[in-house]
């Protein structure tokens, strides 16, 4: 099977690094974005005659899109079913670091009967912390300790790496995130299931590298109990996917959080404008340094003893158009590209790759990039 051409569609600031990384090995790449000169820019420091920025246009796009091209989605999550749809009609393959939507899940029959890969969740978070927890499940099961308690904790999260008094900063609009908080999470806590709509409510907080964090629950940790292929005779005691955020930033956010609570009838607008508040005041400035911080551990006990326990922890810094969170996102993704290409992937809607050699290789291309993965 040949790759013909790799689609970019979105040059964002999560793009950058990716971009430049796949056209520096001379693949045939078009970027695609809403803004041309935010796709040329995304390109401006390669010469290659392969790669080209265009202005999307999704006719154009489709126009363009051949047989066993690689389509990656980095625009927001709700067009990448619009996205995923014109792959299938044009019998190209589909990529995005976004979390893998049943939309998107309903259409793995139909990719896999063309022999087509739709691969997802294959960034940062989700992503890197999906690899980390494959390898850690994969060497628990080596130990053969037959039942046993398992207790399963991710944490991930964008910080400022120069430290400010509201604990935080922003890459793009602050909406996002002030929505996310009142999401609700699904976990497992001592054994039992629990569904909370204020996850900030359920803080606590975790001693990294002698640095403390907070940490609170986020989304539906649920599905990948299975997703990470647990046995069967594992029962599970904790397990939490979810956010990292500087310690003291449940203080410094105390009076958005009452905000959130209220019962105000117009709290969408006050939330719009809090937003903009926020954006003014806190967002990154040029070539300011960011920090990531992915910290994923799994244990094994019996009768509340440990019997194993193991760690991976990352914790990158950046800036300009080599933020952590850019790289981190961005180089991943181009390493899975490089797998699709060697047909490396099995064909069908899939989210990050399980495989030791798949994941070691994508390993070996972040440490290029002097990302360094810690374990312990």
């Amino acid at each position: 099977m040949k790759m013909k051409k790799i689609h970019w569609i979105g040059a964002g600031l999560s793009s950058v690094p990716g971009i430049r990384r796949l056209a520096s090995t001379g693949q045939n790449i078009t970027v695609w974005n809403r803004t041309l000169e935010k796709a040329k820019n995304s390109i401006n420091h390669v010469s290659s005659e392969n790669v080209k920025a265009k202005e999307l246009n999704f006719e154009n796009l489709k126009k363009e899109i051949n047989k066993n091209d690689i389509v990656i989605s980095q625009l927001s999550a709700n067009l990448h079913i619009k996205v995923a749809k014109i792959c299938l009609e044009k019998d190209a393959h589909f990529a995005s670091t976004s979390y893998l939507s049943q939309e998107i899940r309903d259409l793995h029959e139909k990719a896999k009967s063309k022999k087509l890969v739709f691969i997802n969740e294959i960034g940062l978070d989700p992503g890197i912390d999906h690899f980390f927890t494959h390898l850690l499940v994969d060497e628990l099961k080596k130990q053969n300790l037959g039942k046993i308690d398992v207790i399963y904790k991710s944490y991930c999260g964008g910080i400022p790496a120069d430290e400010n008094d509201f604990k935080y900063k922003f890459s793009w609009s602050p909406l996002g995130v002030l929505k996310a908080l009142n999401n609700t999470a699904e976990f497992i806590e001592n054994f039992e299931y629990k569904k909370i709509s204020r996850p900030y409510e359920h803080l606590s907080k975790y001693k990294i590298n002698n640095e403390y964090f907070e940490l609170y629950p986020n989304r539906n940790s649920i599905p990948y109990i299975d997703e990470y292929l647990f046995e069967k005779e594992w029962k599970v005691k904790e397990f939490i996917r979810g956010t990292l955020r500087l310690n003291g930033w449940s203080e410094a956010w105390s009076n958005i959080f009452k905000m959130l609570n209220s019962n105000i009838e117009n709290i969408e607008d006050d939330i719009i404008k809090k937003s903009d508040e926020l954006w003014k005041e806190f967002k990154y400035k040029e070539n300011e340094k960011d920090r990531v911080v992915l910290w994923v551990n799994l244990k094994a006990q019996k009768n509340s003893e440990t019997l194993w326990s193991k760690t991976f922890h990352l914790d990158e810094q950046g800036s300009g158009e080599n933020t952590a969170m850019a790289k981190l996102v961005s180089i991943t993704l181009s390493a899975v590209i490089d797998l699709m290409i060697e047909n490396k992937i099995e064909p069908g809607v899939q989210a990050a790759p399980h495989k030791k050699d798949l994941i070691n290789y994508i390993f070996g291309i972040l440490n290029n990039y002097s990302i360094t993965i810690n374990q312990n």
